[in-house]
């Protein structure tokens, strides 16, 4: 499980896919995407790391993808053909709050 604060940037072992950590939990997260661990933004990707078939719903540029707690939000800054997770669980895209009306 790895320490992550806002501001990280992490890449993808199994695709182009990289984010920009907005919000993290204390304790840590096991951040995935494509069913694989994220790496730190110098890291290099393992040698055969491959997309998992069932974490390949991608990513979109400049949407938020947030856990289904809600203390971990990443931002997507190059979209990929992996889907976000942490610990197994996918993460959902965040929503725009709606604005109010003015009648």
């Amino acid at each position: 499980m790895a320490q992550l604060k806002a501001g990280a940037r992490l890449k993808s072992a199994v695709c182009a896919t990289e984010v920009i950590v907005i919000a993290a939990p204390a304790a840590g997260a096991d951040v995935q995407c494509g069913g694989a661990a994220m790496l730190a933004a110098g890291e290099q990707a393992p040698a055969g790391a491959a997309l998992d078939e069932a974490a390949a719903a991608g990513t979109t540029l400049g949407k938020r993808y947030v856990s289904p707690a809600g203390d971990l939000e990443l931002l997507c800054t190059k979209p990929g053909k992996g889907s976000l997770a942490v610990g197994g669980t996918p993460l959902v895209l965040k929503e725009a709050k709606p604005l109010p009306s003015s009648d």
